[in-house]
């Protein structure tokens, strides 16, 4: 019988430990380290293949044959662009986000989608009675699709070996246990040493696998860097429950980009791609207000314009208040600093409030010249055109800063039907030669305020 022993694991990040700290040397998080019992020389569930094992050798780089990516298509728009593309053979990818944000639905819907694939879903949480009851309510048929609920990595593989499927299926990892480690499911151990066994069934046999992981309250993947570590791609599926949009973001992709961004909204029937995400992003009203501009950025390959909400007003509680939602703190107090450096306006004495419509987290700094002309609208309270949208960064010195992919941005703004756009003089472009929209070129943030507001 292998030898036992005594470890101790960070909650937070994972980082192992021979005894328990106080203090997480990796993370730097206090009363995080939990204790577990783990087995020396675990035996692999998933045996290595024979005549695999027996061919291999180290190579050269120049004795590698060369070959073109192979990938499964997905039906799904949203996540093939995503992925990057669709499925990459022997791949393994994470899903991980809140309970009943509809990570559960999509697995089902790709179930469904890869027409003439064997898929194996392995459940954990739910019985074939309750999955049968929502493939019925999103009228889905999933012919080629074979259902399992078990917990078990050893069950689970047996029933790998006799079907022999295309794609497997795991929801979720936090529910799946192997035998040859002696903690509880769930902790770190056996995430550990469940996904250990999957990647190495998915890279031997190039079949691609998904795990379904929970979150902690937190906001991150359970066991995150753990699993991260381990598997190929990544993906964070965000939302609010109340609201019927949910984001597909990626974290990690071994096999393309971690800037894309899918959008699908919750109905009856299930989860559907949104083809124009400017209807989630930009809110629908029917006069100009003051306080919001609209940004034009891009997430990995695809253009979008965001909606940028402000509000200010006087500090009448003691100190100004800076408050931010799906956008950096510190970013948006280097933006005022600017603002009251170099164009004299006073927010230092102002609570400011800003929101990104849509529930989306943005990180492009092409939106720093529509929340600096958001934040001056609504001191002044003077409206900005609905037709008018924003594209440059801000330097410190007050500059607009050019943008990449500048005409992309430009043709979608005119695509949503925009009639002007401001970006930076420096921006390499026609000047709106190739554009029936208007294209306002400025080097700073004043000749912007004085253009607008006069």
């Amino acid at each position: 019988m292998a030898k036992a022993k005594t470890v101790f694991f960070c909650n937070n990040c994972g980082y192992e430990s021979p005894k328990w700290q106080g203090k997480c040397p990796a993370c730097q998080s206090w009363n995080s380290f939990s204790e577990e019992i783990i087995t020396k020389e675990v035996p692999a569930e998933w045996s290595e293949p024979e005549e695999r094992s027996a061919g291999s050798k180290s190579v050269k780089l120049d004795e590698i044959k060369g070959g073109g990516e192979v990938r499964i298509k997905v039906q799904d728009g949203e996540l093939s662009r995503v992925l990057g593309g669709g499925l990459v053979p022997g791949s393994v990818i994470l899903i991980g986000g809140e309970p009943g944000i509809g990570k559960s639905t999509l697995m089902l819907q790709l179930a469904d989608d890869l027409v003439g694939l064997k898929t194996l879903y392995v459940s954990g949480e739910e019985s074939t009675t309750q999955i049968k009851m929502r493939a019925e309510r999103m009228e889905l048929k999933a012919e080629k699709a074979f259902f399992f609920t078990e917990t078990s990595t050893q069950k689970i593989f047996k029933e790998v070996k006799k079907l022999k499927p295309d794609l497997l299926i795991v929801d979720s990892i936090q529910t799946v246990y192997s035998q040859y480690a002696d903690s509880p499911p769930g902790s770190i151990g056996q995430i550990r040493q469940c996904a250990a066994e999957i990647i190495k069934f998915a890279k031997e046999t190039d079949t691609p696998a998904l795990l379904v992981g929970h979150i902690t309250k937190e906001g991150s993947i359970a066991g995150p860097k753990v699993l991260e570590h381990m598997v190929d791609t990544v993906l964070q599926f965000e939302g609010d429950r109340h609201f019927s949009y949910r984001i597909l973001r990626t974290i990690k992709n071994r096999f393309g980009s971690t800037s894309e961004l899918g959008i699908y909204e919750m109905t009856e029937k299930g989860l559907s791609g949104v083809i124009n995400p400017a209807e989630v992003l930009i809110t629908q009203k029917e006069k100009d207000i003051s306080g919001v501009a609209i940004a034009s950025m891009v997430e990995g390959n695809r253009p979008l314009l965001i909606e940028t909400q402000s509000l200010v007003s006087p500090a009448t509680y003691g100190n100004p208040q800076r408050s931010t939602t799906g956008f950096d703190t510190k970013r948006l107090n280097m933006l005022l600093a600017v603002l009251e450096r170099r164009c004299a306006f006073r927010f230092g004495v102002q609570d400011v409030f800003l929101n990104m419509a849509g529930g989306i987290r943005v990180t492009d700094p092409s939106v720093d010249l529509a929340i600096c002309a958001a934040l001056v609208s609504s001191m002044e309270d003077l409206a900005i055109s609905a037709k008018v949208c924003f594209a440059a960064e801000i330097g410190l010195g007050g500059e607009l800063r050019a943008v990449n992919r500048i005409d992309q941005r430009i043709a979608e703004a005119e695509k949503l039907g925009y009639s002007e756009i401001y970006i930076s003089r420096y921006n390499k472009t026609g000047n709106g030669k190739n554009h029936k929209i208007q294209v306002k070129a400025f080097g700073r943030l004043t000749e912007v305020f004085t253009d607008i507001f006069g």
